[in-house]
């Protein structure tokens, strides 16, 4: 790997591999497999079949719509697989669905799942049996938000997006409360 600072700004730099021979061409298997090669020299067949010259591949060679982002808005790109999403990125995603304000409402929400359960689905608190981000006593009350309530982070987060607005009408309001009473 070569890191390949630009000049004018310090701070951005571009990661580089070299691959050569059965490397690449084991790249360029996964990558057939999994849709992700980009459309370069990369995936030539005389590179595959072993020439001395390495093929360069930026880490960064997917356009800027195709590589996940946090902000604005969520997610971006919209293809047809579904791409691993942290719980933070899916809640930020959903806030808009409760017509909240990602960024004004967001900070809060970190702050109270953060404090609740360290934004683990499978938290679990001893003492009272709550379960999962939003800490839902009981935890089954979640299967009501969708499937796989135990372990699906999008499940939890919908059904603690909507206990939320139902009960304190935003985050902030819940957060709030949280901070006064220990608990929301």
């Amino acid at each position: 790997m070569f890191p390949d600072r630009t000049l004018g700004n310090p701070r951005s730099f571009k990661l580089r591999l070299a691959l050569q021979g059965s490397a690449l061409a084991l790249l360029a298997t996964a990558g057939a497999v999994a849709g992700t090669l980009p459309d370069a020299p990369a995936a030539s067949g005389s590179a595959v079949a072993g020439s001395a010259a390495p093929v360069v591949l930026d880490a960064f060679s997917a356009p800027a719509a195709a590589r996940p982002s946090f902000g604005g808005g969520g997610l971006s790109g919209g293809g047809t697989a579904r791409r691993h999403r942290t719980p933070r990125q899916i809640a930020w995603q959903m806030l808009g669905h409760f017509h909240w304000s990602a960024r004004r409402q967001f900070p809060y929400l970190n702050r109270l799942w953060g404090r609740e359960s360290g934004w683990s689905v499978r938290a679990v608190n001893p003492y009272s049996g709550a379960a999962g981000i939003p800490q839902a006593v009981p935890g089954v009350k979640m299967a009501t938000a969708g499937p796989h309530w135990r372990t699906s982070a999008r499940t939890q987060i919908r059904w603690g997006l909507r206990y939320i607005h139902g009960r304190y009408g935003s985050p902030r309001q819940a957060w709030l409360h949280e901070a006064a009473t220990g608990w929301y």
